[in-house]
């Protein structure tokens, strides 16, 4: 399975006004989503709208996830995508990452409210169970974060037992956090990068919409239990760009192969943050 975690930027005017906006970026992502061929992916900070938008443009795949301000289409969701002829939804929820995980609230010193969606899926070709879930975790809390790590993995011993699992989403924390640690030593996830002979990363996951910076943090995660071995993983780092502006045309560079067309154009990032793909097995012991 090609599995990703994919935190889309939820659309707003200023990304508009700066050259980022949603209906520019969208296409550029769902051409992503097709040439990896993403088999289920959770996403982060998707309104309704943009979420209807890509199911509109990915035939054969659905989606479910709550918004996090309602519990129903307000605010940005934490919903997950996939191929509707590969797998089948047993079952499908959301909690809230608080105290109080069964309605919209905040948690702890968390500045946002924060859900997590889950499904029981099955894998309809080998009759394969295992339950996804996606989150977001808060950007300002480090008790939030902490707290947050500690409670999915309550819910996972609550609802797995022996079940497979894979945790995807965006945790505002990097590999070397104490909040990703808790996940990683728990004894029952493990960073699926760490679990890969083959790692292609040539940047961290964040990248705030500039092509000119780089990091090692990675902030974006896939956690898997050890029912799945893991192949490969990959930070894609894919760019698009779009026409570049009259001032932007003025360098003073000229062509020097007028034959091949090149212009100028502006570089731009689907996202604020890059997807990261893992294929990934049911492993045989």
């Amino acid at each position: 399975m090609n599995i990703a975690t994919y935190n889309l930027r939820y659309a707003n005017r200023g990304d508009s006004v700066a050259g980022n906006g949603w209906q520019q970026r969208c296409p550029v992502i769902v051409g992503q989503i097709l040439f990896h061929d993403f088999d289920i992916f959770g996403t982060q900070e998707g309104l309704y709208s943009q979420l209807e938008d890509l199911k509109r443009s990915l035939p054969g795949y659905d989606y479910f996830g709550a918004g996090r301000d309602d519990g129903l289409k307000g605010g940005e969701h934490s919903a997950i995508f996939y191929k509707t002829d590969r797998f089948t939804v047993l079952q499908k929820g959301d909690f809230w990452m608080s105290t109080e995980t069964d309605h919209p609230n905040k948690g702890w010193d968390a500045a946002l409210p924060r859900i997590c969606s889950w499904g029981e899926m099955k894998e309809n070709k080998r009759n394969l169970r295992f339950l996804m879930f996606n989150l977001h975790m808060d950007h300002i809390g480090v008790e939030a974060r902490r707290e947050s790590s500690k409670l999915i993995l309550a819910k996972i011993r609550e609802m797995a037992d022996k079940t497979p699992v894979i945790l995807t989403g965006d945790f505002n924390v990097d590999q070397n956090n104490e909040s990703h640690t808790l996940l990683n030593t728990s004894g029952i996830l493990r960073d699926a990068h760490e679990k890969s002979p083959i790692r292609y990363e040539n940047n961290g996951t964040f990248n705030s919409f500039s092509v000119e910076r780089k990091t090692d943090s990675r902030i974006d995660h896939i956690f898997v239990t050890a029912h799945f071995d893991v192949l490969r993983y990959g930070i894609l780092t894919d760019i698009y760009w779009s026409p570049a502006t009259d001032r932007e045309q003025e360098d003073g560079t000229e062509n020097p192969r007028p034959e091949t067309g090149i212009r100028r154009y502006s570089p731009r990032m689907p996202s604020d943050h890059f997807p990261v793909m893992a294929q990934i097995q049911f492993s045989i012991k």
